[in-house]
């Protein structure tokens, strides 16, 4: 059974666009969009390694390193956060275009 996520307009209107055209990062974009996925929009935080991300998305190990550190540090769109040394990052969607 196929589940249905929702995605908001901005994400393919204005984000896509801008990663993808101006930040030449498509990987950055597809990273965001396979979070959003499984954190259903950002309704709740999801652990991951990037070997798994690579292994879902298609993408290297080090494209998804790339787009990872794209979309935490220059664009501050995914937090990121450790529960230990071992233990995969948490990441957490941020839509700060939805802020009030």
């Amino acid at each position: 059974m196929t589940q249905k996520i929702a995605v908001d307009r901005y994400v393919f209107d204005v984000l896509m666009r801008d990663l993808v055209g101006h930040d030449h990062t498509p990987s950055a974009f597809l990273v965001y969009l396979w979070l959003w996925g499984k954190t259903e929009g950002g309704k709740r935080r999801f652990a991951a390694s990037l070997a798994g991300i690579a292994l879902e998305t298609g993408l290297s190990k080090s494209s998804v390193q790339n787009a990872v550190r794209q979309l935490k540090q220059r664009r501050q769109l995914i937090s990121v956060t450790h529960d230990g040394p071992t233990a995969p990052p948490i990441y957490e969607v941020l839509t700060p275009w939805m802020r009030g």
